[in-house]
């Protein structure tokens, strides 16, 4: 009786783990990795599109753009084409879907290497968008799509999401405009010339210095604005919030000569240091905090 037993069982079992590895295989073979090199100048322009997946974006070395990237299916294939002038400095990248594809079949995950004073361009519908320590122009457009900048020094940063949060680290003098309609946008250590951020319905939270002598501009229609900056921090600001609340305990000098008159609960004008930087930060029915840490 228990051989029969054994008979049968080991079937199953045999039959359990071939489709276990036909499985593994199939997953396996279904996504490809490839990579294409394009010799540049110093300063190539790049493009990347891509439906779905993400995009990072990091410096190389030399004159010379790397794209190494993962097909997760044969849904989708990828069109690359060096043109420009005779250097070949515009190169453009774009994620071509097939017949039949959509969502995790039509995914191409990307990883750029550039020359860091590259301009760059790149786009996806879902999946992170990234880049760091570059000192070219960059743009990055997504929909809900996070974004994760970081490092960036000189030149110019547009970011523009529908409801992806957006993340800026360590951005030195760099000129900044990010919009968001429902994402959150986070700001570490960031200064520049000009920083204008805004988000309809997500929040806005800045921890910095207001440095580099710019114009800083912190707008959202309905979500809290948040700023936390030392006690050194040099800068003028005006705060309203038209149907929230603003709380202050930054220790501010009083403004001699101000367009806004303050509305107690509602709105504050001060000067902090010999303000070198100017500060807006505006909202409809959000909370503002301006805080010292």
């Amino acid at each position: 009786m228990q051989s029969t037993q054994r008979a049968t069982q080991c079937p199953t079992l045999q039959t359990m783990v071939f489709t276990a590895a036909l499985l593994t295989a199939s997953l396996a073979t279904a996504q490809t990795q490839q990579e294409k090199r394009f010799n540049c100048g110093p300063k190539p322009t790049v493009s990347v599109v891509n439906e779905y997946g993400p995009i990072a974006v990091h410096p190389g070395t030399g004159n010379q753009v790397v794209v190494r990237y993962v097909l997760h299916s044969d849904k989708v294939e990828v069109d690359t084409n060096q043109g420009g002038d005779q250097s070949g400095d515009r190169i453009t990248v774009e994620s071509h879907l097939l017949q039949g594809a959509s969502g995790d079949s039509a995914q191409v995950d990307y990883e750029v290497l550039v020359p860091a004073g590259a301009v760059v361009f790149i786009h996806s519908n879902s999946g992170t968008l990234s880049a760091e320590h570059l000192t070219g122009d960059v743009s990055v457009e997504g929909a809900a799509t996070p974004v994760d900048l970081r490092g960036m020094s000189e030149g110019h940063i547009r970011v523009r999401t529908l409801s992806g949060n957006i993340l800026l680290a360590d951005i030195r003098q760099v000129h900044v405009v990010a919009n968001t309609i429902g994402g959150d946008i986070t700001m570490r250590n960031v200064d520049g010339p000009l920083v204008e951020v805004s988000s309809n319905n997500g929040k806005i939270h800045y921890d910095g210095d207001f440095g580099g002598m710019g114009s800083y501009k912190l707008n959202s229609h309905s979500g809290d604005i948040d700023a936390s900056i030392p006690a050194t921090a040099s800068f003028d600001v005006t705060a309203t919030s038209v149907k929230g609340q603003v709380d202050n305990d930054f220790p501010l000098q009083p403004k001699s000569h101000s367009i806004t008159i303050p509305e107690k609960g509602h709105s504050f004008v001060g000067v902090a240091g010999r303000a070198a930087s100017s500060v807006f930060l505006h909202t409809f029915s959000g909370k503002i905090r301006l805080k010292q840490r």
